[in-house]
C-alpha cells in the first residue's frame, strides 16, 4: 500500500475503532431497576381509596395467549383491577411495570394489544390530565368491539419521565444510556365501558386524581415520575 494510500485509511480506521470504542463505553449496562426497591404493584396500589373499591365481579381485558407471552417477556409485573364506587361507576385499571426498558423490551401500547384482541381504535387523542401535582401527558383511545365502547387513558414512564411519544421515549432512553445506566418503566392504564366518552374520561380523571392523592410520594414517582415529587 502506498503512502498516499496509507494516509487516507488510517484516519477512517481509527475512526472506526474510535466509534467501536464509544459504543461499548456507552452502552447502558447497570438497571435503574436494581438500585431500589424492588417494585411491588399489588402492595403499592390499594384495594379501596376515596369512594372507590376492588369489584371482584369484574376482570379488566385478559390478552390472548400469544399476547401474554410477550407481555410476560416485556414487563417483570403486571396489575389488573376493577374498581366501583358509590355511583355505581367502573374503572378498569391496568398497571404493568418493566425492569428493563432498553430497546428489546418496549412497552406495548394500548394502540397495539387491544386491536390484537379483535378491537378497533375508533380514536386516538393526545392531552394532558391535570392534577394537583401538575400536567401528565397522556393518550386517550376509545376501542370499540360489536357493541362494546371501552374509552381508555394511559401514560408512559421511562424511569422517572414521562414519555408520551415513541420520540420522548427514546430520548428518555438515550439520557439513561449516556450515564451508562437502563432504565425502568412503566405503563398506566384506565378504562371504562361506555358510550359516553366524555363522561368515561371525567369519572377516570376522578379515578386518578383519587388514587395519586391517596399515595405517598414514593407511589406517586413510580407512576407519574418526577412530578410526583
Amino acid at each position: 500500500m502506498s503512502q498516499a494510500s496509507l494516509r487516507k485509511v488510517v484516519p477512517v480506521m481509527a475512526l472506526m475503532l474510535l466509534a467501536a470504542g464509544l459504543a461499548f463505553v456507552t452502552k447502558p449496562r447497570a438497571k435503574v431497576a436494581d438500585s431500589g426497591p424492588r417494585v411491588d404493584l399489588e402492595a403499592m396500589i390499594p384495594r379501596e381509596f376515596g369512594e372507590w373499591t376492588v369489584d371482584e365481579r369484574i376482570v379488566p381485558l385478559i390478552p390472548s395467549p400469544d399476547i401474554k407471552v410477550v407481555l410476560d417477556r416485556i414487563y417483570d409485573q403486571t396489575l389488573a383491577r376493577t374498581y366501583l364506587n358509590s355511583n355505581g361507576d367502573r374503572v378498569m385499571l391496568s398497571i404493568a411495570y418493566g425492569g428493563d426498558q432498553s430497546d428489546a423490551m418496549q412497552v406495548h401500547k394500548p394502540e397495539v394489544c387491544y386491536p390484537s384482541q379483535g378491537f378497533g381504535i375508533l380514536k386516538n387523542l393526545k392531552t394532558n390530565l391535570k392534577t394537583r401535582f401538575g400536567q401528565v401527558p397522556v393518550t386517550r383511545l376509545v376501542a370499540v368491539q360489536g357493541p362494546r365502547i371501552e374509552p381508555i387513558t394511559y401514560w408512559i414512564t421511562v424511569g422517572d419521565q414521562l414519555a408520551r411519544s415513541g420520540w420522548e421515549q427514546k430520548i428518555a432512553q438515550l439520557k439513561y444510556g449516556v450515564t451508562g445506566k437502563v432504565p425502568d418503566g412503566l405503563l398506566f392504564r384506565v378504562s371504562s365501558i361506555d358510550r359516553d366518552e366524555v363522561r368515561a374520561y371525567q369519572i377516570q380523571s376522578g379515578f386518578v386524581h383519587d388514587l395519586l392523592d391517596r399515595l405517598d410520594e414514593s407511589g406517586r414517582r413510580r407512576l407519574i415520575g418526577s412530578l410526583g415529587t
